[in-house]
């Protein structure tokens, strides 16, 4: 008890020492609609989370891009919008956050569609290793919305701490840790059947309800699923009801 009091003095200490305020974070999220969910308790322990990512995690600049506080404390709170009702230590296996003002180019080969090995990867919005960094578009983060991407939903954020979160459980194969009270087979078996279903609709030429890189595999399947529940919640209840429970059930949340 006296160890995990002195932790949070010293978490507390650190915060304040920060600088953070209330209006300042307010000022900072004041343009994503997700917020508009988040009000009373919610809204107060989601700021709070914020800061305390912010004084735990590493934030830097990639790329010769100024960083600002007022883009760190939204790109944190948008992190901390999946582990609201989970807990920060959801995140404990990763420790930096490097932000790029646009895409950047990851320096190693690639292999494209048609089997071609070229030096480099083509641009990214988003990445997330194993045990980090986490590397974000800035460009990317400001785009973030119901339906930016091509008509459909995208949050790079969540869509990348959903790779972290999908990690601790056997690698990255769309199934995070389940909790208790969640059956691991029901989670295969439904979001199994909403991946055949997708992919059969894409190739008909059938207008998908996300972003149709979640036929990538399993692991995008998953992050793309996240990022939809988060900032479209109604079409994902409609169009894909028992994923949006199970992700209900994951996440500890209902947003609507």
């Amino acid at each position: 008890m006296l160890l995990k009091a002195i932790k949070h003095w010293l978490e507390v200490r650190r915060i304040n020492q920060q600088g953070f305020t209330i209006e300042q974070w307010e000022a900072a999220v004041a343009d994503w609609p997700v917020m508009a969910r988040y009000q009373g308790r919610e809204r107060d322990e989601l700021r709070h989370l914020a800061f305390r990512l912010l004084v735990h995690k590493d934030f830097t600049a990639g790329g010769g891009f100024e960083l600002t506080q007022a883009m760190c404390l939204k790109i944190a709170t948008m992190a901390c919008v999946p582990v609201l009702n989970l807990g920060l230590e959801w995140y404990d296996h990763w420790q930096t956050v490097i932000v790029y003002e646009g895409d950047f180019v990851p320096n190693r080969p690639y292999r494209s569609a048609d089997g071609v090995v070229h030096a480099q990867a083509p641009g990214l919005s988003g990445e997330a290793w194993q045990r980090g960094p986490v590397i974000l578009s800035w460009d990317a983060v400001l785009h973030s919305g119901e339906r930016v991407r091509h008509g459909k939903a995208s949050n790079v954020v969540i869509h990348e701490l959903a790779h972290t979160l999908d990690r601790l459980r056997d690698g990255a194969n769309g199934a995070p840790p389940m909790h208790p009270d969640m059956r691991p087979g029901e989670w295969h078996d439904v979001f199994t059947a909403a991946w055949d279903g997708l992919n059969k609709a894409y190739l008909h030429h059938k207008v998908l309800p996300l972003d149709e890189y979640a036929l990538s595999n399993p692991a995008e399947f998953f992050a793309v699923c996240s990022e939809t529940f988060f900032e479209a919640p109604l079409l994902m209840k409609q169009a894909l009801p028992d994923v949006y429970r199970l992700l209900g059930l994951f996440y500890r949340q209902r947003p609507e």
